[in-house]
C-alpha cells in the first residue's frame, strides 16, 4: 500500500471520528437552531435571511441577540459591536487554539477559526491536553456535522416556525445551555477550576443585573481570566506546548 493511500485512510479515519464527536453537538443544537429560525421571522426576517445569517454569522447567542436589535431604533455600529460583545470569547478560543493548529496551512487554519465553537474549542484542547494531533480532517469532521445541520435547522425553524406557538414554553432554549455546562464540567480536574468558574459566575451575574445583555457575557469572561491569571502556577503542572506532559519540571 502506498503512502498517499495510507495517508488518505488516516485521514478519512480522522474526519468520521471527528463527526462522531460532533454528532453529540448537533442533537444538542438542533432545537436552539430551529428556535433561531422562528425567532427571525417572527422578528420580521425573510426564511432566506434567517438562513445566511446562521451561515455567515455562525454564533447561536450573538445571533440571538442580533435578532433582538435589528429593526429597533439602534445605530447599526452599536448592533456590531454587541455583536462581537458576545463572540469575544472566541478571540480567547483563538488565541489558545492556534498553538493546536500551527502545523496548518494558513488557509486551513482560516477555515478552522471560522468553524470555531464552544464544543469545538472544547474537543479540540481535551485532544490536545491528551497529547494527540489536532489534525485538519478531525477537526473538519467535528466541524461540518455541527455547522451544516445548524444552517439546515434554521432554515427550516424560519420556514416552519408558525407551528411552534411558543417555543420558549416547552423549553427549547434551555437545552444548548444544558449541553454548554457539561463542557464546562468536562474541565473540573484542572487545578483552580471552581474558583475560576465560580468568579466569572458571580461577575457575569452582577454585570447582567447593571449592565445588561450581552456584556456580562465578556464582563464575566474578563474577570475569570484576570482572576486565573494572578493565581499561581501549580508545581507538575506547567505546559509548554502541544502534547506537553503533565509533571514537566519548573
Amino acid at each position: 500500500m502506498s503512502a498517499e493511500v495510507i495517508s488518505e485512510s488516516t485521514s478519512a479515519a480522522e474526519f468520521w471520528a471527528g463527526v462522531r464527536v460532533g454528532f453529540p453537538v448537533t442533537v444538542a443544537s438542533a432545537p436552539f437552531a430551529v428556535l433561531f429560525g422562528a425567532l427571525a421571522v417572527e422578528n420580521g426576517f425573510t426564511v432566506a435571511e434567517a438562513t445566511l445569517m446562521s451561515a455567515a454569522v455562525y454564533g447561536g447567542a450573538s445571533q440571538m441577540v442580533g435578532i433582538e436589535l435589528f429593526g429597533q431604533s439602534i445605530a447599526p455600529w452599536l448592533v456590531v459591536l454587541s455583536i462581537f460583545a458576545v463572540n469575544f470569547r472566541h478571540v480567547l478560543y483563538s488565541a489558545v487554539l492556534g498553538r493546536r493548529v500551527g502545523h496548518w496551512p494558513i488557509l486551513q487554519q482560516a477555515v478552522g477559526f471560522f468553524v470555531l465553537t464552544d464544543p469545538q474549542y472544547a474537543e479540540a484542547e481535551r485532544k490536545g491536553e491528551a497529547g494527540e494531533t489536532v489534525s485538519f480532517a478531525w477537526y473538519m469532521g467535528m466541524g461540518a456535522i455541527i455547522y451544516v445541520p445548524w444552517v439546515i435547522e434554521s432554515g427550516l425553524g424560519a420556514f416552519f416556525g408558525s407551528l411552534i406557538p411558543d417555543p420558549h414554553a416547552i423549553g427549547m432554549d434551555f437545552l444548548l445551555p444544558i449541553y454548554f455546562i457539561g463542557l464546562v464540567m468536562g474541565f473540573r480536574t484542572r487545578a483552580y477550576w471552581l474558583p475560576v468558574v465560580a468568579i466569572s459566575a458571580a461577575v457575569s451575574i452582577v454585570a447582567f443585573n447593571v449592565v445588561g445583555s450581552p456584556w456580562h457575557v465578556s464582563i464575566g469572561a474578563a474577570a475569570g481570566i484576570l482572576f486565573a491569571a494572578a493565581l499561581p502556577v501549580r508545581p507538575g503542572k506547567l505546559e509548554v506546548g502541544p502534547g506537553a506532559q503533565e509533571g514537566a519540571d519548573l
